[in-house]
């Protein structure tokens, strides 16, 4: 018969009782192990207290791979309130035997106000490199794995030990998602004064996203998908170009914002020709009209109504991209956005020349519909650096905005004709070969408003951006594991 080891958080004692009656009473269950920085009274037979840290921290790790003596070793990774389902721990057990991988998990139940919603999560891929993949709070780890892995930990983290494990054991096995609900978390209501305790670790700390960095670095490094930061050079030779930079705004119903962001475009004080180029995705709002009227205004402005109806933002890009009035330099602004001054585009312009680089990369400031500045303010993503950004770029979700292009390495790229991560996949694409510049000010205003894109999203429209994104990055990560090899 094979048996599981449990490890638990234990800073809650009291959201752990029922589920420690239900393990306790399982048969395959051998011991159940409970993490805390301060020893309690344990009340239950099969338990054990171990003194330890965050489970996010590498010396935890290496504490539960020490007491790890069963074939198999269930982490609870979060401090929720978790249900087991009918043969849950039997299904793990027979679906980790047969697939023989690693690390499984499972789909799950939330409970709110007692009410039941299935809460789906979405398959590992290669490139599934991001830290916040989300795996639900629980794993079912391989014990003999769990070791090896933890064996070859060559760096302590205090915030990305578990990150620093995941990865290890995703080397030879993928991790195996099960797409059954064999569990359920229940909803945790706190008073307002409360500490949440499912917040370990603040996001924006820098201290984290170093670690991080870090664990990934190593990651990719012993896989053979790390990049040494060998680029190439731009000379910026190409001629032929109408305008020294181009705008670009795709646009589909965006009548409210529109005029803001020509406007703002528009206002631009730089010594060099420019120029607007608008593609307007069939819009039925009277976004159409609004152009019209402003491009009778200003004779530097293109307005591209597309043949086709199949296109994406993606797809708009690549129009005016490929459009003959299209400038050496494309740079982005989102059609509900807007430049923060009159000096966005000398500043990205400068920017190309004075670091040679394929691409550039701003700052922006998050604002309400109003402009008003909101948290968390300003997004600047400096965890990107010269030496290691395009390596560490496979780890985070998105590169910043604004962002403009070498309009020749841009036309040999092109961008997925998709409305969602097709910038990402274009910047993980540049970074391969060509530098990215950063500018770390602010440029842009970036508005959040109720008719954003990613507004409200619901579990199955998160789990397929999100997918596409790890998707991405899998076919990322092949070409450059396929580069260093050749």
């Amino acid at each position: 018969m094979k048996t599981v080891n449990c490890f638990i958080p234990y800073n809650n004692p009291k959201i752990w009782k029922n589920l420690i009656s239900e393990l306790e009473q399982n048969k395959h269950i051998e011991n159940i192990y409970l993490l805390a920085d301060n020893k309690t009274t344990i009340e239950h037979k099969k338990c054990e207290f171990i003194k330890t840290g965050s489970i996010l921290n590498t010396k935890t790790i290496k504490a539960i791979a020490q007491k790890s003596n069963a074939d198999y070793s269930l982490l609870i990774t979060n401090e929720v309130e978790i249900k087991l389902g009918y043969f849950s721990i039997e299904r793990f057990i027979s679906i980790a035997d047969n697939s023989n991988a690693n690390i499984v998990y499972s789909n799950y139940i939330d409970i709110a106000d007692g009410v039941q919603k299935p809460h789906p999560l979405i398959d590992y891929q290669k490139g599934s490199l991001r830290d916040d993949f989300d795996f639900g709070p629980m794993l079912f780890i391989s014990m003999p794995a769990l070791k090896k892995a933890v064996s070859g930990f060559s760096e302590n983290f205090e915030f990305a030990g578990l990150y620093q494990l995941r990865l290890a054991l995703s080397k030879n096995s993928l991790p195996f998602h099960i797409p059954e609900n064999l569990y359920s978390v229940i909803e945790i209501k706190t008073d307002a004064n409360d500490k949440k305790i499912f917040e370990y670790v603040d996001p924006k700390n820098r201290n984290v996203q170093i670690e991080m960095e870090k664990a990934v670095t190593t990651h990719l490094k012993e896989i053979g998908g790390y990049l040494a930061p060998n680029l190439k050079k731009i000379s910026f030779n190409d001629a032929g170009f109408p305008v020294e930079a181009s705008v670009i705004i795709p646009v589909r119903n965006r009548n409210k914002t529109i005029a803001d962001a020509i406007e703002s475009v528009m206002r631009q004080k730089a010594d060099l020709n420019f120029n607007l180029i608008i593609v307007d995705n069939h819009s039925t709002d009277g976004t159409t009209e609004t152009i019209k009227k402003h491009a009778k205004k200003y004779p530097n402005i293109i307005h591209i109504i597309p043949k086709r109806t199949d296109l994406g933002i993606g797809g708009c890009w690549n129009l005016a991209v490929h459009n003959p009035s299209c400038g050496k330099f494309a740079i982005q602004l989102d059609s509900d956005d807007l430049y923060k001054d009159e000096t966005t585009i000398t500043q990205i312009v400068d920017t190309f020349y004075k670091e040679g680089c394929a691409m550039v990369i701003g700052a922006y400031i998050m604002t309400n519909f109003n402009l008003e500045e909101i948290p968390p303010g300003i997004i600047d993503h400096k965890e990107w650096t010269p030496d290691n950004g395009r390596n560490n770029a496979l780890r985070i979700n998105g590169l910043g905005a604004p962002r403009a292009f070498y309009t020749p390495v841009l036309r040999k790229t092109q961008i997925p004709n998709t409305s969602y991560g097709e910038d990402y996949g274009v910047g993980l694409a540049i970074s391969r070969n060509y530098k990215i510049g950063r500018i770390y000010n602010p440029l842009y205003l970036c508005r959040r408003w109720d008719e954003n894109s990613d507004a409200a999203l619901g579990i199955d429209a998160i789990n397929r951006n999100n997918y596409y994104k790890d998707t991405l990055r899998t076919i990322e990560l092949t070409a450059r594991i396929r580069d260093v090899r050749l």
